[in-house]
């Protein structure tokens, strides 16, 4: 239907001031962008437009849709369609692929094991119909649903460069063969050329971290002759954080591929105000035409797996050989030596602070009691070491436990906020008992919190590190701006009462004062409440470069 949106300020994602305007949405497409005044409901201009609808935006601002580009909607969008957690909070497009693990393209013995390893991250139900093997099929999976709906947002995917990993070498140690690497670099070919618009890693989740630089070299190499962009969980967020960044820029900077820096955070003790050593050596690389982005959340505690906290060696070869090491008394031992004593690198380097891991989700129902307590907490009450409660739980809910860690600083995400490359992200997972909120606030929070309360940003530019700068990243075709001929993935909220209504203790709650949301021209939020409605599209990496819906 041709929809009408009169009197709107218009904030139109590429960080120019806002103005007065009328828009017109015709099907899918924005069909105009007017002064305001211009296309009035009164006068033969507007009888002339065939507008079927006419919603006067006064007191609101009209922006493009926000682009999440950091998701972990994977499976959700399958399975739990209204995705009403990511549309309540004006989000229209979605990265997904994240963290180097993701269910496309596997063989059947590999998505086995990825079911397993990122249940805590997306759920595992054992009867959902898992009916793609290729990132192509996948993206005609979001594309075809069941009963002919749709997906509720856009989605994008990275290729997961552990998943590739796990495909050609299964989930051990080990470096590659020449014939290994070269089947690696063929698979990230492959499914570049079905869709995907780059490649993820996550060097602190087992199989993607036994790799080394070499291997990522290569791989990179292969993203960047097809246009694509690299977005790596690197290996450390915590002790020797910025020597895990200067190796991904290195990477970037030797490969030509461009580089994506996922939830760009400092964290832990030890970096605690260091945001600015972070930042200068990426201006440093841009200044010598290194391609570098980077996205963040608006929150201080991350969300992760319970065994991302194990070392490295402890999680080689799946599931089953972990909780084999995890029962052996002599193995154990070690393994606590490890995270105790030394520093894990699953846990950045950095000793398990036991204090700062609360439980967030489980797969086994009862274990669902300790949902909200620290791991120190349920060792308080249980009487127990806070290592023999974390060996407990992991074993009990076969690594499937989630949780938030709480080891952030104000002062970094704020710096890190305003830098020129910085887009937004929510690196929400949408599972488990007692989720973290930025699932269902980050972008309000955005808008809310740090740009009309604290004036970190002016809306102009926080809207457009929201919006125009990630769809140029994406290289999305006609998407991030409120322009003539773009998709109408648009987003009216009020600037005075938008804010992020989720919490640690009640995270399931939709934000304040988005008004609007259209994707792809139809309302999925009208009036501030779900209409239900799914127009989200498959968007895929074209032969051109660029990303735009449909088969390619």
């Amino acid at each position: 239907m041709k929809t009408l949106i009169n009197n709107a300020t218009l904030v139109d994602g590429t960080g120019a001031a806002r103005r007065r305007a009328d828009v017109l949405l015709d099907g899918a497409v924005i069909a105009a962008v007017v002064d305001a005044g211009t296309l009035d409901a009164g006068s033969l201009t507007a009888a002339e437009t065939g507008a079927e609808r006419v919603i006067d935006a006064t007191g609101l601002v009209l922006s493009p849709g926000f682009i999440d580009m950091h998701a972990h909607s994977d499976l959700q969008l399958l399975v739990n369609r209204d995705h009403y957690a990511k549309l309540s909070q004006g989000v229209t497009t979605e990265l997904l692929g994240q963290d180097g693990l993701s269910y496309a393209p596997v063989d059947d013995a590999t998505l086995a094991g990825v079911r397993e390893k990122i249940a805590g991250w997306n759920d595992n139900p054992a009867e959902f119909d898992w009916n793609w093997r290729t990132v192509g099929e996948y993206l005609d999976r979001l594309d075809t649903l069941e009963e002919g709906g749709r997906i509720a947002t856009n989605a994008a995917y990275l290729v997961p460069q552990g998943t590739v990993r796990a495909m050609v070498m299964g989930f051990a140690e080990g470096d590659p063969t020449p014939e290994q690497q070269q089947q690696m670099q063929d698979i990230i070919r492959t499914a570049m050329e079905e869709g995907a618009v780059g490649m993820s890693s996550g060097l602190t989740y087992t199989p993607g971290m036994y790799a080394q630089t070499e291997e990522l070299a290569g791989l990179c190499r292969t993203v960047g002759e097809l246009g694509g962009f690299y977005a790596p969980h690197h290996r450390s967020y915590g002790k020797g954080a910025l020597g895990a960044y200067a190796e991904m820029i290195g990477l970037s900077r030797e490969t030509g591929c461009a580089l994506h820096l996922s939830h760009a955070t400092m964290n832990f003790a030890e970096n605690k105000g260091r945001a600015g050593e972070l930042l200068e050596l990426i201006d440093q690389a841009l200044d010598q035409g290194v391609d570098i982005t980077l996205d963040t959340y608006p929150y201080l505690p991350g969300a992760t797996t319970l065994s991302a906290i194990l070392p490295s060696w402890a999680s080689s070869g799946g599931t089953e050989a972990t909780l084999a090491r995890l029962a052996d008394p002599e193995t154990r031992a070690r393994i606590q030596e490890a995270v105790e004593i030394y520093g894990s690198d699953g846990c950045h380097g950095v000793v398990a602070e036991w204090d700062t891991l609360e439980i967030s989700g489980v797969q086994n129902p009862a274990l669902a009691g300790y949902v909200g307590k620290t791991v120190r907490d349920i060792a308080a009450e249980t009487k127990q070491e806070p290592f023999d409660v974390f060996a407990q739980i992991l074993t009990e809910d076969r690594l499937g436990t989630g949780i938030l860690q709480h080891v952030g600083h104000e002062e970094n995400v704020q710096a890190i906020m305003k830098h020129r490359t910085h887009t937004g992200g929510s690196d929400g997972l949408l599972v488990g008992a007692k989720p973290h909120p930025r699932a269902w606030g980050t972008f309000p929070r955005y808008l809310g919190h740090y740009s009309r309360d604290l004036g970190l940003l002016s809306l102009e530019e926080m809207v457009h590190h929201l919006t125009g700068r990630p769809a140029a990243r994406l290289k999305l075709h006609n998407r991030g701006l409120v322009r003539e001929g773009y998709a109408a993935d648009v987003v009216l909220f009020d600037p005075e009462t938008v804010r992020d209504e989720a919490t640690f203790e009640n995270p399931r709650q939709a934000a304040s004062g988005l008004q609007y949301v259209f994707v792809n021209g139809t309302a999925a939020i009208d009036g501030g409440k779900p209409t239900g409605a799914r127009a989200g599209r498959a968007l895929r990496r074209s032969s051109d470069g660029l990303t735009r819906e449909g088969q390619q």
